[in-house]
């Protein structure tokens, strides 16, 4: 199988270059980070009011989780409920960020990571794939942007939506964010050795997806792509 490994920060545009770019290989893509939202999801349902290793280990050890997709629409279904509809709203991307940096659970989907990899030609995005889920992807990128880009692509995700932050807000939140995912003990967000880097503040979706394509072409030839 061939495996394209896709890291960065939040709001870089991983996700949707990820989207773009199996599209155009007809590779399978897995969205990690829906993953984790499946368990907040999950974890909220149950009724945690604190987040520690604790609870974290009480909830992960019965939680079973399926993936299935129904055209380009990644589900994720977890303890057989389908908690598809509310990955993106912004108290569960703040759970998310809170309850991922656990080993026990890194190590849940550590395991689905691999065995989906193992089964399709893919390409997997998150925070640690080239560096700790598929250290062996045929090619890794680390997409990134500005702070201030990043804080306005998710600010007008959000602006129409009740309730939603304001730009300081979304800024301040994002900052947060970064330093977790870069400070945190277990598998800290940071570009793989051999991964290749592309900022994307000053690209198109197109011209990203256009650019890494032709990066995989040019490294993958062996494989016949």
């Amino acid at each position: 199988m061939i495996n394209i490994a896709i890291d960065g920060h939040v709001g870089s545009g991983k996700s949707t270059l990820a989207k773009g770019l199996a599209k155009k290989l007809g590779f399978k893509v897995l969205d990690t980070g829906a993953i984790y939202r499946g368990f907040a999801c999950a974890f909220k349902d149950k009724g945690y009011t604190e987040i520690n290793d604790a609870t974290i280990e009480d909830f992960v050890k019965d939680a079973k989780v399926e993936i299935f997709f129904e055209g380009e629409l990644q589900h994720v279904l977890v303890n057989s409920k389908d908690y598809t509809a509310f990955l993106r709203e912004e108290e569960i991307s703040l759970l998310s960020s809170k309850v991922s940096p656990y080993k026990v659970l890194r190590e849940k989907v550590k395991q689905l990571q691999r065995e989906f990899a193992s089964k399709y030609n893919c390409i997997m995005e998150g925070r640690d794939i080239g560096t700790v889920v598929l250290p062996n992807a045929d090619v890794k990128f680390f997409i990134t942007a500005s702070e201030v880009v990043r804080a306005e692509r998710r600010y007008l995700q959000y602006k129409d939506k009740k309730d939603s932050p304001s730009f300081e807000e979304v800024l301040q939140d994002l900052r947060e964010r970064d330093y977790r995912d870069e400070h945190r003990e277990v598998a800290p967000l940071k570009p793989a050795s051999d991964a290749i880097v592309v900022d994307t503040s000053n690209m198109t979706l197109e011209e990203s997806i256009d650019y890494c394509l032709k990066t995989i072409k040019s490294l993958v030839k062996s494989k016949n792509m």
